[in-house]
Parts: C-alpha cells; sequence; structure tokens
C-alpha cells in the first residue's frame, strides 16, 4: 500500500501526463514515485487511462540521476533539441497529418521497366 504523500509535481506533455510524488515509508524515510498516465480513447468516445510507475530509492539516486543525464545528453548531442516528429508538435492534428500523407500527390511514381 502507498504511503503518505509529501510532495508533487504534475507535468503535462500532450496525452501523457507525468507525476512526480516524494512519499513517505512507514518508517518515516522518504522516496520516489513517477507515474506516466496516458489517456487512449476508446471507440464509443469514452476514454480510460494506461499508468505505468517506478519507485526509486535514496540508495538509487545518484546511479539513476547519472545514467538519466547520460542518455538525455546523448539524445541532445546526437538528434539536437528540435522535435523531429510532426506527432509530437504542439499544433499536431492528427486529421491534418492523415490527409496531408494519403493523397495522391504524396506517392511516388515509380518505373518498372527501371527495375
Amino acid at each position: 500500500m502507498e504511503q503518505e504523500e509529501i510532495y508533487s509535481k504534475v507535468l503535462r506533455a500532450g496525452r501523457r501526463t507525468y507525476f512526480f510524488d516524494v512519499r513517505s515509508t512507514k518508517a518515516g524515510d522518504y522516496y520516489l514515485t513517477v507515474t506516466e498516465s496516458k489517456k487512449f480513447t476508446n471507440e464509443d468516445g469514452s476514454f480510460h487511462y494506461k499508468k505505468h510507475k517506478i519507485y526509486l530509492y535514496k540508495e538509487d539516486f545518484d546511479s539513476f540521476r547519472d545514467i538519466m543525464s547520460e542518455m538525455m545528453d546523448y539524445i541532445i548531442e546526437h538528434k539536437g533539441q528540435e522535435v523531429i516528429s510532426e506527432r509530437h508538435q504542439k499544433d499536431f492534428k492528427k486529421e491534418d497529418f492523415t490527409l496531408e500523407n494519403n493523397t495522391a500527390d504524396s506517392f511516388t511514381d515509380v518505373n518498372f521497366e527501371d527495375i
């Protein structure tokens, strides 16, 4: 059973929401939970959430921070700060993406005699 929440922060990122919660153990020590909650829409228009949670204890903070920082630095170093996928842009609309990429103009003609 999860213990008392001491301190919390929320990060909303599109369909995902990240919850960072400092909690207290029964012994009075603190640990961190990070929960990813992702919203899914059912065919009938209703929705549900899928949640994934990690528990991070103080004895793992330094190693976790080091690896997380290394991974983020690697990504920025190799791909830069710019978000490449259109789907992750704040103004992305699924309908626009689907229509743009499925028109006859978006296909390349192939001459099979050249193959």
